[in-house]
């Protein structure tokens, strides 16, 4: 199962046909026909040992022990994370792991943005181990630990079922755009646009609490201290900023905020000039207006995700908005 996981199948199988102990029908199916008998014994008995493997998967507070055990799950499902995007992730967050046999089968974490809002993802089941219930375990146990939060989700087509049935609604679809950029961005086109510094955060942090509505100092304090950062200056006043850093098969661009498309595209220029012919992944909303010029500079789409809130989604306040944003996981 996925989350931008992959679908949690439960087995109608085992709930439409689990045994509730001897029937008390005809006479004859209880002690009348021995075939039957032995035929309901073996079937319970198959059924005792199914429960059993089950009970074996223990659920666990998501610790750094178990961070090469997540990486393989990844990479079963061919997501790009490295070691390093999961050490960042279990930084920022908290979560929770499957585990069966000294062997993680199950991960699912949450980001915190303040004491109202949440982010949700990373939430993956074993290809050996779906069907079997596990990814509603983990979400049950991420929902009892992040609420009353309201949370949001980027999930795939195949995984919206799982949430929708704990009450998540559909909100939005995220663009993943990603390659190597046909054209060599020598320098942004916007004399506007600068370096972060140090002295710059405190305004970033009101541009982005105005365009999310979120608290989310704890997650760009640490993207920074990792990435680039570039501000775009109007006014003498900050108007935007976009972060690039190490992430997956090479760099992800995200947040990007911004009051304009002109303007989020001067701060992604920025940091392609930065980068040279080098891969980058950008995720943006379907109605950021930058898609189709991203596809041009040869950012192909190459997937999408559906954003899901469950609770009340965050008051953005603007006139800056998101148009980029730092991953599907946060959001």
């Amino acid at each position: 199962m996925r989350n931008a996981a992959g679908p949690e199948v439960r087995c109608r199988r085992c709930e439409d046909h689990r045994p509730n102990g001897p029937r008390l029908g005809a006479a004859g199916d209880r002690a009348g026909n021995p075939s039957k008998r032995r035929r309901r014994i073996m079937t319970t008995t198959a059924y005792q040992a199914l429960g059993r493997n089950d009970e074996d998967a223990v659920l666990l507070p998501f610790a750094r022990s178990h961070l090469e055990g997540a990486l393989k799950l990844s990479r079963e499902m061919s997501w790009p994370y490295r070691l390093e995007d999961w050490d960042v992730a279990l930084q920022l967050g908290k979560g929770f792991v499957l585990e069966r046999g000294g062997t993680v089968i199950g991960t699912a974490a949450w980001w915190p943005y303040g004491e109202t809002h949440a982010s949700a993802g990373m939430i993956i089941v074993a290809k050996t181990a779906q069907g079997r219930g596990y990814g509603a375990r983990l979400m049950d146990a991420l929902l009892t630990s992040a609420r009353p939060r309201s949370i949001a989700l980027n999930s795939t087509a195949e995984g919206q079922a799982l949430y929708q049935r704990r009450g998540f609604v559909p909100v939005g679809v995220i663009h993943q755009h990603q390659g190597i950029p046909g054209e060599r961005h020598k320098t942004s086109r916007s004399d506007l646009v600068r370096s972060m510094t140090v002295t710059d955060f405190e305004a970033i942090m009101r541009l982005d609490r105005d365009a999310t509505g979120l608290e989310r100092r704890r997650m760009l304090e640490k993207l920074l201290h990792s990435g680039d950062g570039y501000v775009l200056q109007r006014d003498g006043m900050a108007r935007g900023y976009a972060i690039c850093r190490l992430f997956g098969r090479g760099h992800v661009i995200g947040p990007v905020v911004a009051e304009t498309a002109t303007d989020a595209r001067a701060l992604i220029e920025a940091a392609l000039a930065r980068l040279g012919k080098a891969f980058v992944r950008i995720d943006t909303s379907a109605t950021s207006q930058i898609g189709e010029w991203l596809e041009r500079i040869g950012l192909e789409q190459v997937g999408d995700a559906t954003t899901m809130i469950l609770g009340t989604p965050a008051p953005s306040s603007g006139p800056a908005r998101v148009f980029a944003i730092p991953n599907q996981s946060f959001g």
